[in-house]
Order: structure tokens, then C-alpha cells, then sequence
């Protein structure tokens, strides 16, 4: 039976996030801008009106997420009158605490978002380190994991490249992640280096070997972004494609692979950008997926240097790496560790099956941004 203390941090925090997320300003400014959608001539520009939705919904969410806090803890405290007029049973009580409990929790998380990119879906590219064939299975291993989060988070995955390991495992893949919300708002929690340690099934003597993989997570732009592609920087190549999708993938060139000569526009510095997609048997396609995904990269580079030259002037704050090491896996000792906020788990099995909302959460409640910093 949960107790009067417990009772009180729900109404709280349920007051809190009303003021947090100003929620009488977001009723006004969602009819102001839900008027707008009822203009005779709303729909004569598609991509404007398109925009306008989103921003409508977007708006909407917040005022429907903050609804469903207030109703599950008035509902709570309810419950917590009737059960000492023996109305209720502790057990009901409990479950409704349990119900506002992860509602506010949810809404709480999703406050942490406010890039403008975190609402996006994702891209996600692992890439197996050196170590070879122990390396390349560590990194199918962390492919799985993200697949199975996806699926429990309702996200829709699409591979658009894979290089299959020599032996076992991958060398690299890419993912489309879609079909949710604040894709990339969960995942950039996973850029980085992820190191496991394991007695190795693929040595004869069973020693414990130590793999790295490298996860990188981009948004996915879509057509309302506007991202530069200098076409003078663009060539293609095809190639016939080879793994799943039947004889005829192998006998058409329906592979592509765009390369873009992407120079700094701070240092002046040029770099060959690479992007290959086997998606579909249709070269076309694959050609319109390649370059979605090439501004998705150059968008995300674009951010990056946004947030690094703001972490240069807040000295005083943490910095956060790209492409550092961020999370230890230790299958023998029974551990995953999060090196950037020290949260750990001794669920390995758990972690590898996909639940990793306790680091995403660690993480996001550890390196907010807010909508002025974005």
C-alpha cells in the first residue's frame, strides 16, 4: 500500500509538470493555430499546410499527455479516500499509483526533448570494430538489441545496407527507424563506442576477449527539411547487390553507392562521404533512399557543430564525445555500465533483449537540452 508521502509526490509533480509545460498557453496557442488549418485556402500549398498539421498535433500531444497525468493522479487520490472508507483494496490503490507513476515518468522523459530534431526518426549505423570475427558478432549482437527495442517501442525498422561478417556477425549495417515518436530524441543516447568482454566462443582456449562496435544515430530528415546537396559533389556508382532478395537482386546492378566530396565549412577540410543502399531491386528507389540518407548525415553534421560551439561557451558543463566510449557490456561479471552516468545493471540478458529505457532515461535526465539551447 503505497503511503501519504508517495500520494503527495504524484500531486506534485503533476502541478509541476502543468507549469513546466505551460499547459493553459499551449490550450490557446493549439486553437489559434488549429483556426489557421480552417482557412478556405489551407490546402492550396500542400508542404505549407503539411507543416501546419504537424505543428497542430505537435502542440496537442503535450496537451493530451499532460490530460492523462492529471486524470490517472486525481483518479489516484480517489482511490486513496475511498480505500480508508474500505471502499477500494490496497491492491487497486497500488495499480492506480503504478498508472500515474509512468505517465507522469513518461511525460517527464519526454519534457527532456526539445531539439527540434529529437521528434524525427532515426538512422543508426553500426560499425564493427577491429577483432574480426569476434568483433563482427558483437556487433549483430548490438543490431539484434536494437531491433528488439524497436519492436517493443512500436518503431518500424528498415535495414538499407548490411555487410555480412566473413565468418559470423556483420561488419556494418545501416537502419531506418520510423513509425514512432522522438526516434532520434531516445537513440543519439547510444552514440558511441560500445565495448564488450566475454569469454569468446570463437577461441579454441576460452579466453576472455574484449570486442568494440561503434553506433552512430542521425536524424532522418524528410521533405519539409531543407538540406543542401551540392550536385557538383555527387557521383554514383552501381553494383549488383548480393543476400536476400532472390536471383534477380544479383542479376540487375539495382545496388548504389553515392559518394559526396563533403568539405568543412568551417576548416576547409574535404572528406569522401559514402552511402550505399540495396533496399529494394528498383534502382531508382534506392538512388532517392541514398540521397535521403546523405542529407540526413549532412543535417546531423550541421547540428553537431551547433552543439559542440555551445559546449565551448558552457565550459562549465560536461562534454559529451562523439564517438567515445560510452557503455561496457561484461557478460562474465554479470554488468552493463553506462561510463557517462555511471548507471548499471547486472540484467545482461534483459539489456541484450532490447530493454535499454533505463539508460536512455539515465542519460537524458543527466544531459538535458532545452528548446534555448537547441
Amino acid at each position: 500500500m503505497i503511503t501519504s508521502d508517495q500520494l503527495k509526490d504524484v500531486v506534485e509533480r503533476a502541478e509541476a509538470l502543468h507549469r513546466y509545460l505551460d499547459i493553459d498557453r499551449k490550450q490557446v496557442e493549439f486553437e489559434e493555430e488549429q483556426l489557421r488549418t480552417q482557412a478556405p485556402d489551407f490546402w492550396e500549398d500542400p508542404q505549407r499546410a503539411q507543416e501546419q498539421m504537424k505543428k497542430v498535433k505537435g502542440i496537442e500531444k503535450w496537451i493530451t499527455g499532460y490530460k492523462a497525468v492529471r486524470q490517472f493522479a486525481d483518479e489516484l487520490q480517489l482511490a486513496y479516500d475511498f480505500y480508508r472508507d474500505e471502499m477500494v483494496t490496497e491492491e487497486e490503490v497500488d495499480a492506480d499509483y503504478a498508472k500515474a507513476l509512468q505517465a507522469i515518468e513518461d511525460l517527464e522523459l519526454k519534457n527532456m526533448l526539445r531539439q527540434k530534431e529529437d521528434p524525427m526518426d532515426a538512422v543508426m549505423k553500426i560499425n564493427s570494430g577491429a577483432g574480426g570475427t569476434e568483433s563482427q558478432d558483437w556487433a549483430s549482437m548490438l543490431m539484434r538489441m536494437y531491433m528488439r527495442w524497436c519492436e517493443a517501442h512500436g518503431y518500424r525498422v528498415t535495414i538499407s545496407d548490411i555487410q555480412d561478417g566473413d565468418e559470423a556477425g556483420i561488419k556494418s549495417v545501416t537502419m531506418e527507424i520510423e513509425g514512432g515518436e522522438y526516434a532520434y530524441g531516445f537513440l543519439k543516447s547510444e552514440n558511441g563506442v560500445h565495448r564488450l568482454v566475454r569469454v569468446s566462443p570463437f577461441n579454441a582456449q576460452g579466453k576472455r576477449m574484449t570486442s568494440f562496435a561503434s553506433v552512430f544515430v542521425s536524424p532522418l530528415v524528410d521533405d519539409t527539411i531543407e538540406v543542401f546537396v551540392d550536385p557538383a559533389r555527387v557521383s554514383w556508382d552501381t553494383f549488383r547487390s548480393s543476400g536476400a532478395g532472390g536471383q534477380n537482386v544479383n542479376k540487375v546492378e539495382s545496388g548504389v553507392r553515392l559518394r559526396y566530396q563533403y568539405q568543412d565549412p568551417d576548416t576547409g577540410e574535404e572528406e569522401e562521404i559514402l552511402i550505399e543502399n540495396t533496399e529494394t531491386r528498383d534502382q531508382p528507389k534506392n538512388r532517392a533512399k541514398a540521397m535521403l540518407l546523405l542529407k540526413s548525415q549532412l543535417y546531423d553534421r550541421a547540428m553537431k557543430k551547433r552543439l559542440e560551439a555551445k559546449a565551448k561557451i558552457e565550459a562549465g558543463k560536461k562534454k559529451i564525445e562523439w564517438g567515445s566510449q560510452i557503455r561496457s557490456y561484461v557478460f562474465d561479471d554479470r554488468r552493463v555500465k553506462d561510463h557517462r552516468t555511471n548507471y548499471q545493471t547486472t540484467d545482461v540478458d534483459g539489456v541484450m533483449n532490447g530493454k535499454i529505457d533505463d539508460f536512455i532515461k539515465a542519460y537524458l535526465m543527466e544531459f538535458p537540452v532545452t528548446e534555448d539551447e537547441s
